[in-house]
């Protein structure tokens, strides 16, 4: 049992991130770097039990969605006609939960792009292909814990598979290809190590959690994770309405989302920002304006405010910044610097 996302105290900045992720995953993964202890996989775990279902057809193991015809396993596909598949045609729809999958930093390549299925193989003298974290991930969430410790040939896998949406196998007498389409989360302590800048640019957004450094806050958190401990089932039952809250805020947030607007000026803003910061390529100016979509739409609204743009863009920037020699200014100080000076 998951501590309830919605008890989470002093780290606003960390759920929004999450939770802009869970309305718009195009805004692309969320890095959460911080202090030990301060809750960072709590929450990522946590999200799970406040996402809607999935619409899924049924007896898919990638959870392939209803009605689409592009993205799609061979099995759920459309034939080279044009048809659909029979398989995909006596399928039923179902409703599935969103995956949250962790990544643990000592998997193997086979465990995480799948491999033969060797029982199979013994008993049937059948090769056949078992699914790896990636096909369970597909649609939901991959969680890495201290991504920043993660060996570089696993990193190259990720790149390669968050760029392209698809896992292909080529490999033991295996030819595979499978949708392998996720939010990206990764948590770890910048002290411990630093992320490659190949996977560092994946990440829509990278939030900040610190130790709270306000005395009741320190007290909430603490009574807080002791109820839980002590009586879980009582604790998520105190919690049971606030999560229902939250889900269906979610859910409302998606379906408002396609019409929030974004004024020119604001626009504008938004890429004088980026330029001034100096930020490589136009992905600042897309996740900025992708994350204040989103989180408009969290809060009921039909256009993106410029208070709403000041809360998402360090969120947004951080992490993009080029490193000066000369300066060794915080970046997360070096944008909201420029935030207070261009965003007004």
């Amino acid at each position: 049992m998951n501590y309830p996302f919605s008890a989470l105290v002093g780290q606003q900045e960390m759920q929004l991130g999450l939770l802009i992720a869970t309305v718009d995953p195009l805004v692309g993964g969320v890095l959460i770097l911080g202090d030990r202890g301060t809750g960072k996989s709590t929450a990522v775990r946590a999200l799970a039990a406040v996402l809607p279902d999935l619409e899924a057809i049924e007896g898919c193991p990638y959870r392939c969605p209803p009605g689409n015809t592009a993205g799609l396993c061979g099995a759920c596909g459309t034939s080279a006609a044009g048809q659909k598949s029979s398989v995909r045609a006596k399928k039923k729809t179902v409703l599935t939960p969103v995956p949250v999958v962790d990544l643990p930093l000592g998997a193997t390549e086979d465990r995480i792009l799948g491999a033969l299925d060797l029982e199979k193989l013994m008993t049937q003298a059948q090769k056949a292909f078992e699914p790896g974290l990636l096909a369970k991930a597909n649609r939901g969430f991959l969680y890495i814990d201290e991504i920043n410790l993660l060996e570089d040939h696993l990193v190259d896998l990720l790149i390669d598979v968050a760029a392209s949406g698809e896992n292909r196998i080529e490999r033991e007498g295996l030819s595979v290809v499978h949708p392998a389409r996720f939010v990206l989360v990764g948590s770890g302590n910048p002290e411990e190590g630093e992320l490659r800048p190949q996977l560092l640019d994946r990440f829509g957004l990278a939030v900040e959690v610190r130790t709270p450094k306000d005395l009741d806050q320190r007290m909430q958190v603490v009574l807080r994770r002791e109820a839980f401990e002590r009586s879980p089932h009582d604790f998520m039952r105190d919690y049971a309405d606030a999560q229902s809250e939250l889900r269906a805020q979610i859910v409302s947030a998606r379906k408002l989302l396609s019409k929030v607007g974004l004024a020119q000026d604001l626009l504008r803003k938004i890429a004088d920002l980026c330029m001034r910061l100096g930020t490589d390529g136009l992905r600042g100016e897309l996740s900025l304006m992708r994350a204040a979509k989103a989180a408009a739409a969290l809060r009921g609204a039909k256009k993106v405010s410029l208070d709403i743009l000041r809360d998402v863009a360090p969120m947004a920037l951080r992490h993009r910044l080029r490193r000066d020699p000369l300066d060794d200014t915080d970046a997360t100080v070096r944008v909201q610097r420029l935030v207070d000076e261009v965003l007004v």
